[in-house]
């Protein structure tokens, strides 16, 4: 009985990441496809799964591309300075907008992974990525500014901490990521 019971948690092990992964996949597929099905339908009378998806990844496509010509950034520095001049809108647009660019924008910010020692009597070190190597502009010299991920999170947090403390790391900032957010667990 004892086998069997550890043959089915093993089962599960191999299925559940599969599992949740196709189901969470599926269920924003369903809420972003089905409203906009239903107005293609309304309009032109057809039924086409997948295109609500389509339209949407084909626009915000289409919006990348038009935002890099020169005839869109005027337009977007307006909305930009809009943004950026209400108190508290401000401090969210701009927090949303570092992070984002911080993962995907052309100056990547966790591209550099890092081991820090955090407890020198210990050795206890912490894997993370420097996000600011120079730190004069608010006052702080000597010192780097390294982002923590929480494991199985989607937050983390950031230290100062001196350079000596700090070890680079020789693997692919998509790797350290996977390994951090992981919890250690996944291969690097």
């Amino acid at each position: 009985m004892k086998k069997l019971v550890r043959y089915f948690f093993q089962g599960l092990l191999y299925l559940a990441p599969t599992a949740v992964t196709m189901y969470i996949v599926y269920l924003v597929f369903t809420f972003i496809d089905k409203p906009i099905r239903h107005y293609i339908v309304k309009i032109f009378d057809i039924d086409i799964p997948g295109a609500g998806l389509l339209i949407i990844v084909t626009g915000i496509t289409l919006l990348g591309f038009v935002g890099q010509t020169i005839l869109f950034r005027p337009i977007r520095l307006l909305v930009d300075r809009i943004m950026k001049s209400a108190p508290l809108i401000k401090v969210i647009y701009s927090s949303i907008k570092d992070l984002l660019s911080a993962f995907v924008g052309k100056e990547k910010k966790f591209k550099q992974p890092v081991m820090v020692k955090v407890n020198l009597v210990s050795n206890l070190e912490k894997m993370g990525f420097i996000t600011q190597e120079d730190l004069s502009d608010i006052g702080i010299r000597d010192k780097v500014s390294v982002y923590f991920p929480h494991s199985y999170n989607f937050s983390g947090e950031m230290f100062i901490v001196p350079r000596e403390h700090i070890t680079l790391l020789d693997i692919p900032a998509a790797d350290a990521m996977k390994f951090i957010v992981s919890g250690g667990v996944a291969k690097v």
